[in-house]
């Protein structure tokens, strides 16, 4: 397919995504197998415009003064992939399978509008309701904070030190472009381009041997910080497909108890193949069965109960770019009821001198700081762990951290504009009696 075609093929999947309100998911998907004879690397570069033109739903739409499908791609590949409007010209110029010439109109908007006179949630791409909790946030550095969440993440792989390490894995993937990631010491990173295709990762022999794992460096860090040990009793309550029971279980060497739970079974269903391969033989995998606690023989004796808590997703808008439009006020009051029972859970697993590491991926303040403040108030035998203390398992890198992530009395806040990662908050809280 020619460029032109290309852009036409996203505009069309964007029309549909919008009428229909399908995620984009889905949406790529089923255009995929209706134009069978698309190839791999046009899919690639229709999906990254896809992607793109919902990382800027509003920027381009106010750009082009616009908000139709065609408007909203155009302002996209002036802001997002910095073409000039002669280049943009040229996509658009009323051949087979592509757009119509540019009007006077859209020329116009091209070449003279910005966002300067933009309100924020446009400027940064978030929904308007969402606003006075960026700003509590981060004040008057919202619209950049926002701008960096829309971006295109890198892909990031965690070494598994069961199987290998680091120094040796790396030239195996170095046809890839991987390299060290800044903070991780377990970290690989592949930068992605805006028509890049995601390399065949499940295919490297590094992955098939359980080597290595794809999980962002915020993820791998945020487990890092609940600093589990070899010989501890170790609970992961909200364990899903089993991402940080993963890097738990690297971090124990095989060596004390590793429980792994969610209460949605269906999210678990990943975690026993995962575990198989990465050589976990310290795991044990309880699913729930109807009303029964899975943790009932569990009481004040867990070293550490690591809580990947649902919630907004703010966070990871990288990845997730359709995920903020459909997000509805509401979400955010079931979130926040959802966290204070898993902590509350927490609290009556946990001992005496144990902790209990409370992450989000999401960057709003209600979820974060304030959660953990409102759990201390109704467990008042817990106290945390200083910020500094925790950021002290990255060594030599620690200093750094500190001044480049967000840090709060409460715990630590990443951002891919701070950080480089998926925006990632860490609290670790201590019993003390």
């Amino acid at each position: 397919m020619t460029p032109q075609a290309r852009l036409s093929a996203a505009i069309e999947i964007i029309e549909t995504i919008e009428a229909q309100r399908a995620p984009a998911a889905k949406a790529l998907k089923e255009w995929g197998a209706a134009h069978r004879f698309a190839g791999s690397g046009d899919r690639a570069a229709i999906s990254g415009l896809v992607w793109d033109v919902l990382r800027r739903h509003a920027s381009s739409a106010w750009i082009m003064d616009d908000e139709t499908a065609r408007a909203r791609a155009l302002g996209m590949l002036k802001l997002e992939r910095g073409m000039s409007v002669e280049a943009i010209a040229i996509l658009c110029d009323g051949g087979r399978f592509a757009q119509r010439p540019l009007s006077e109109a859209e020329q116009a908007a091209l070449a003279t509008r910005s966002l300067d006179q933009a309100p924020p949630p446009v400027a940064g791409d978030y929904p308007d309701w969402l606003d006075p909790y960026l700003a509590q946030t981060f004040g008057e550095d919202r619209v950049a904070e926002a701008t960096a969440m829309a971006s295109r993440a890198p892909l990031d792989l965690r070494v598994n030190t069961l199987r290998g390490k680091r120094e040796k894995i790396l030239p195996a993937l170095a046809h890839l472009g991987a390299r060290e990631t800044p903070w991780s010491p377990l970290g690989l990173r592949i930068e992605l381009g805006a028509d890049a295709r995601n390399p065949g990762i499940h295919a490297e022999e590094s992955f098939v041997k359980g080597a290595i794992e794809v999980q962002d460096e915020g993820s791998q860090l945020a487990a890092l910080f609940a600093a589990a040990k070899p010989g501890e009793q170790v609970i992961d309550l909200c364990a899903g497909a089993g991402g940080k029971t993963l890097a738990l279980a690297a971090m124990m060497q095989g060596k004390g108890r590793l429980i792994a739970t969610d209460r949605d079974k269906r999210q678990l269903a990943p975690i026993h193949e995962r575990l198989s391969r990465a050589g976990v033989h310290n795991a044990e995998v309880r699913s729930p069965k109807g009303e029964d606690e899975p943790l009932a023989d569990i009481k004040t004796s867990a070293d550490l109960v690591v809580i990947d808590a649902p919630c907004t997703g703010t966070g990871t808008w990288r990845r997730n770019p359709d995920a903020k439009w459909r997000m509805r006020p509401g979400a955010l009051e079931i979130r926040l009821n959802e966290q204070a029972e898993v902590l509350d859970r927490a609290a009556r697993l946990v001992k005496t001198g144990g902790r209990i590491a409370y992450i989000t991926c999401s960057v709003l303040l209600p979820e974060n700081g304030e959660q953990v403040v409102a759990f201390l108030g109704r467990h008042g035998g817990f106290s945390i762990v200083p910020p500094d203390q925790t950021a002290s398992m990255l060594g030599d890198k620690a200093a750094a951290f500190g001044t480049a992530a967000l840090g709060q009395p409460e715990g630590w806040l990443m951002t891919p504009r701070r950080t480089g990662t998926d925006g990632f908050f860490v609290s670790i809280l201590r019993r003390d009696s």
